[in-house]
């Protein structure tokens, strides 16, 4: 996978969850949230394709069981290839839940049944359960399955199988920013204009903080991407040759990086709360908090140990070559 096709990827998934975001407001019943899709869409197409007549329903059937036993088929096939072992159980699971979920996104009637007490939300909180519940199994299997991979992998092997978790974690990461994130800034504009209503006047600076609040989650997970990238470099030259003079700068520019990123973080949040603090009285909604972002600091800090680990075992082979 080449880092210019990387980049055409993260940028069409941006494009994807912005669309997405913007669509669950115009067309509740089609893109009832992002996460529901693209099992939403699928349901609603069965669904049409079953009130179509009688070749159209037995199209839907046939594409609706193709669909929930794709999993089967696939282990099936993997079957004659390699030895199956118990996390493979997940791929049978995930083919029982598509089963009964995509059969409740064409009959949705059903979810306002089963989630009755959530009232008129009952129907888009039902298909976001279940497609959390189908995603969850997906890359419980994946990960699991990757796992195994890496763990019975010799050096060179895990360094690429550590590339493919480094391209993932950036899939992950603007996933949050420009899916999660996103989302609930268009929710908190929502929220200020039906709080606000009759009273638009004056609530531009409000909006540009809510914006500014935005950028302060998303700064942890854009700096975590160029680390990303940096660490990619370095694995690249480690795969080459891994007491290289090279591995040893990128490994070093890898450290410093992740350093200033940890400072970057820390002085955007309090940089925040300070702003909100000076500009008080013309909000109409202030949020101050103590923003800690655990799982980005843990991230950067692992590797800044793995890169100065690097760079200390260059160094101590050099200086074994020169006592040799």
């Amino acid at each position: 996978m080449t880092r210019k096709f990387v980049y055409i990827l993260l940028a069409l998934e941006t494009v994807l969850l912005f669309v997405l975001n913007l669509l669950k407001y115009s067309f509740t019943d089609v893109f009832s949230s992002v996460i529901a899709f693209p099992f939403e869409q699928i349901g609603l197409i069965l669904k049409l394709l079953s009130g179509s007549g009688l070749l159209g329903n037995a199209i839907a059937l046939t594409l609706y069981l193709a669909i929930c036993f794709l999993p089967v088929y696939y282990l099936i096939a993997s079957k004659d290839k390699r030895k199956l072992h118990l996390e493979d159980a997940l791929v049978g699971l995930l083919s029982s839940v598509l089963l009964v979920s995509l059969y409740l996104m064409i009959n949705t009637e059903n979810l306002e049944l089963i989630f009755i007490g959530l009232g008129a939300l009952g129907v888009a909180a039902g298909k976001a359960i279940l497609s959390i519940t189908i995603w969850s199994i997906l890359w419980g299997y994946l990960i699991l399955r990757f796992i195994r991979l890496a763990f019975d992998s010799n050096t060179k092997k895990l360094i690429v199988y550590s590339s493919v978790t480094l391209y993932s974690l950036c899939f992950f990461f603007a996933w949050i920013v420009f899916g999660s994130n996103f989302g609930d800034l268009l929710n908190s504009f929502f929220a200020l204009q039906a709080q606000n209503t009759g009273l638009q006047a004056g609530l531009g600076i409000t909006y540009v903080f809510l914006v500014l609040g935005f950028l302060l989650d998303a700064i942890p997970y854009i700096l975590n991407t160029v680390i990303v990238f940096l660490a990619l470099d370095l694995l690249t030259e480690m795969y080459n040759d891994a007491h290289s003079e090279k591995t040893e700068i990128l490994s070093k520019q890898l450290s410093l990086f992740c350093y200033k990123s940890l400072g970057i973080v820390v002085v955007s949040g309090i940089s925040f709360n300070l702003l909100q603090l000076l500009f008080a009285k013309t909000l109409r909604n202030t949020e101050a908090n103590l923003s800690i972002p655990i799982m980005s600091v843990l991230f950067v800090l692992t590797v800044l140990f793995f890169a100065r680990l690097i760079s200390e075992n260059r160094a101590l082979k050099h200086d074994n070559d020169l006592f040799i």
